[in-house]
């Protein structure tokens, strides 16, 4: 005889849904440490490892979903637990392109090799821990069910904008004043846009977050 399933049950399958994502945020936030670390260092065997990486994230990511997909389709999930499901599969999504834009520049980190003379400016490992921070607290926030803190992340992405238009003004200039240094300069171009990509993947977290709490979707960032 089939047995049905209890609320505790069904609580305890969202629970782990929650947990999965968790794991998964980890996963892309050692991710972005790792290739902004193989971009300042130069080190190329990081950079390798990023890049291999990125696949078991993308495989992470379409575990959680189908988990995600059997949860509807047998526990088919009403109002607030509805909220929770959709929530995983978009927040997933999320991470898995800031998997990408790590992996980018895991990608840039090679190209540029050991022998570049240009370095990384200050602006991108700052970017990288601001936008890991958002990343981190939006997570935080999921758990904690926090609309007020996700709001307030949201907010925080101009930050990580203004840094990266710092870099760009000061690479032109670098580009400008020694054009044999303009393949380089383009790179770390790339490079502070991924980072400013995973900032944006995170503000779009912290608005599920308001989504989860409030049941209304919201736009808070400013989108240029």
């Amino acid at each position: 005889m089939e047995r049905h399933a209890t609320r505790s049950d069904y609580d305890r399958l969202l629970r782990e849904l929650q947990d999965d994502v968790l794991a998964m945020g980890s996963m892309v936030d050692k991710s972005i440490e790792r290739s902004t670390e193989a971009l300042r260092n130069r080190d190329a065997v990081l950079a390798r490892q990023v890049v291999a990486e990125d696949e078991l994230i993308d495989h992470t990511r379409f575990e959680i979903e189908e988990k995600a997909l059997r949860v509807i389709a047998t526990q088919q999930p009403m109002a607030g637990d509805l909220r929770v499901v959709v929530t995983v599969l978009n927040v997933i999504v999320d991470l898995e392109r800031m998997a990408d834009h790590a992996e980018g520049n895991g990608r840039i980190a090679e190209m540029m090799g050991a022998d570049s003379v240009l370095r990384p400016l200050d602006a991108l490992p700052q970017m990288a821990d601001k936008s890991r921070d958002m990343l981190r607290r939006s997570l935080t926030a999921l758990v904690d069910r926090d609309a007020d803190t996700a709001r307030r992340i949201c907010e925080e992405d101009d930050e990580v904008d203004a840094m990266q238009d710092s870099s760009y003004h000061a690479l032109l200039q670098i580009m400008i004043e020694n054009p044999s240094r303009i393949q380089e300069a383009t790179y770390l171009l790339w490079a502070t846009h991924n980072l400013e990509r995973i900032a944006d993947r995170a503000t779009n977290i912290a608005e599920r977050v308001v989504f989860l709490v409030t049941g209304h979707m919201e736009e808070l960032a400013s989108k240029l």
